[in-house]
């Protein structure tokens, strides 16, 4: 698997009183191109693991709300600027940011670090939407233990 988390676990730090997450991921050859530079499109897939694991981290399983609830995220809007190059081996950190929880979605704020230099930012809606039966891909209201625990992350609940 490209971009492997690395040894130290993902975690929860504080950013002028910001709560967010932090996922280490390493580059390896498969994540780039011939010239060592990361593809492009593989900085959605870091950001995809990053949500993940912001979700996971708040006991919020993916699996268990598809399978109980019948329910999923899906992205709705990205916007991605890329600002610096990642390379072969690099080290990096994903920060994930809850900005906003809204009835069936969430925005989020995700940014791709090498140290100190920020490399990439990605302005990200999420909905929470069916997933089986009869509104299936239709938009379902934020189960309440999900947002019960996204909510006191939000940038206006601090």
């Amino acid at each position: 698997m490209a971009a492997m988390t690395m040894n130290k676990e993902s975690q929860m730090q504080s950013v002028t009183g910001q709560a967010h997450h932090v996922l280490p991921v390493r580059i390896y050859y498969e994540d780039t191109d011939a010239g060592g530079i990361v593809y492009y499109a593989n900085y959605l897939r870091f950001a995809e693991r990053g949500r993940t694991e912001l979700l996971r981290s708040f006991g919020v399983k993916k699996l268990e709300l598809m399978e109980r609830e019948q329910l999923a995220f899906a992205v709705r809007g990205c916007y991605i600027e890329y600002l610096l190059p990642a390379k072969l081996d690099d080290a990096l950190e994903v920060h994930t940011r809850v900005i906003r929880v809204g009835g069936a979605s969430l925005l989020l704020d995700q940014r791709v670090f090498r140290g100190d230099e920020l490399l990439t930012e990605i302005d990200i809606r999420l909905v929470c939407m069916h997933i089986a039966g009869p509104l299936m891909g239709r938009p379902s209201r934020i189960p309440a233990a999900v947002r019960s625990a996204l909510e006191p992350l939000c940038e206006n609940s601090q």
